[in-house]
């Protein structure tokens, strides 16, 4: 094949697969350990992964790494991992290949839809599966492919650039291995922390670490239908103490991996001293009051009740915020009344910060259009050569930034549009139903508005329209659409 393009792409994509035939060895180890008759649901998918990472990686030879064809590694790649990963759930259990395709992107997207019930009575080595595939997505499995197989520095920025998010934003080292190397040291330190504290705290080893995998990911699946509600219902003495670590372990994952690094090396005060922060703690702060404020509008105030309240609607703002999707509370029940489900549904939106696990937009971006509407309102009082640039932190945003966010969000706008459209006309849901699940899916976020039972019953024409948005969400768009783009595959 002649086309250098092509064949690095190949190459590269045989490569991940490579990487995922022995990461699907993990697994069965796991049911090794419990006993499970399923050693063969991971190893066909193994060597399958396994004989195509190695034919494509013989066949076909890998040439310098440009911006698009890292975007396009970076799409298919999460697309091909997406079809083999969902193999396990395909071959273990009664779900058809579309609904299992779907749990699986929404594991390595850490969108958290799930189609999936009776999640308890499933196989450990099923649900270890399914938070391992959310951990792995949370920093990027193309960034788990480069500090696992040490690709020379050109390759590792443009594979890095494909995949994090858009934003010039700066890194703790010059060197993108070592910056990487940090990035994921601190996630699985991190990982570590709250798989201790929650093993403290009463749960089982399993239940500790598929639930750190799954918080600081802000992924948000949980053994247990009833999410973290569960551990109260299952009358865990800890349960509070529970909900209270795993509030602050999503926010740990909410918040940019760069503040954690520069935290965890003695600067505390990038706590609350950039925009983005200032805007992240003001969001929980004032989201949290006002729902509050709404909850209490509608049912009278039980004061020996109130930490109760408070607990339930700062976790779902959090988990909502950060895109984690667990739940103490329904965000469908009337403990959220409707005030309550709209500034839910604008959270959806909006998520995390730069440089974290989480989805949405970025609070980044909200800043920056936030500071591009103020300078449109100034400009008609300042004389016509005044020049006032968006400024973030000190630094000015260029032109091309500025584009290249009203860009973004105009892509996501259109999706919500056609997304909502496609479920509307293709289901017997509810304008408003029908928008939050699109919402969830292009935001990864997971909670929705309507049940998880109505969710299984939907058409395969939306399960795959929401697919394809869980991708789009994830690789911020472009990444997406520039596989449709012709010009894109010229050598």
């Amino acid at each position: 094949m002649k086309n250098k393009k092509i064949n690095t792409v190949i190459s590269l994509l045989g490569s991940l697969l490579f990487l995922l035939g022995f990461v699907l060895l993990i697994p069965l180890i796991v049911s090794l350990i419990y006993g499970e008759s399923l050693a063969r649901i991971y190893l066909i998918p193994a060597i399958i992964s396994l004989f195509l990472g190695v034919i494509t990686r013989f066949k076909f030879r890998e040439d310098e790494i440009s911006l698009s064809t890292g975007m396009l590694v970076c799409a298919l790649g999460w697309i091909i991992i997406s079809i083999v990963g969902a193999i396990p759930f395909y071959l273990a259990l009664d779900y058809t290949y579309i609904d299992t395709l779907f749990e699986t992107v929404s594991g390595f997207t850490t969108t958290g839809i799930t189609v999936f019930s009776n999640l308890s009575s499933m196989p450990k080595s099923i649900l270890f599966w399914r938070s391992l595939i959310q951990w792995l997505g949370g920093l990027g499995f193309l960034t788990f492919f480069l500090i696992v197989t040490f690709r020379g520095q050109s390759g590792l920025f443009q594979l890095f650039t494909a995949e994090s998010h858009k934003i010039n934003m700066s890194r703790p080292v010059p060197n993108i291995f070592k910056t990487v190397k940090i990035l994921w040291g601190i996630y699985l330190g991190f990982t570590v922390l709250e798989l201790i504290i929650l093993k403290f705290l009463g749960l089982s080893f399993f239940d500790s670490i598929t639930h750190a995998f799954t918080t600081l990911s802000t992924g948000g699946f949980s053994n247990y239908d009833q999410s973290i509600a569960y551990f109260q219902q299952a009358g865990y003495t800890n349960y509070k103490k529970i909900e209270y670590v795993i509030i602050f372990f999503m926010a740990l994952g909410g918040i940019n991996f760069l503040v954690h690094y520069k935290v965890l090396t003695g600067k505390v005060k990038e706590l609350w001293q950039g925009i983005e922060m200032k805007y992240f703690w003001g969001i929980i702060v004032t989201i949290t009051s006002l729902i509050l404020l709404d909850h209490y509008l509608h049912f009278p105030l039980i004061l020996n009740k109130l930490e109760e309240t408070i607990r339930h609607t700062l976790f779902q703002v959090i988990s909502v915020l950060t895109t984690t999707g667990y739940g103490t509370r329904d965000i469908n029940a009337a403990f959220f009344p409707a005030l309550a489900k709209q500034l839910l549904l604008l959270l959806m939106l909006i998520g995390g910060c730069v440089g974290s696990t989480s989805g949405g937009i970025k609070l980044i971006r909200v800043v920056i259009l936030n500071k591009l509407f103020k300078r449109e309102l100034k400009k008609i009082s300042y004389p016509k050569r005044a020049v006032l640039p968006v400024v973030v932190d000190g630094n000015i945003i260029s032109d091309s930034e500025i584009f290249r966010v009203i860009a973004l969000l105009f892509g996501w706008l259109l999706l919500i549009v056609i997304g909502g459209g496609i479920t509307a006309l293709t289901s017997d849901l509810a304008a408003w139903n029908s928008f939050s699940g699109i919402f969830s899916a292009l935001g990864n976020i997971g909670p929705f508005y309507f049940s998880v039972e109505k969710m299984q019953s939907l058409s395969n024409t939306i399960k795959i329209t929401y697919i394809i948005a869980m991708l789009a969400g994830r690789l911020e768009i472009l990444p997406i659409f520039i596989i449709f783009n012709r010009r894109t595959w010229r050598g």
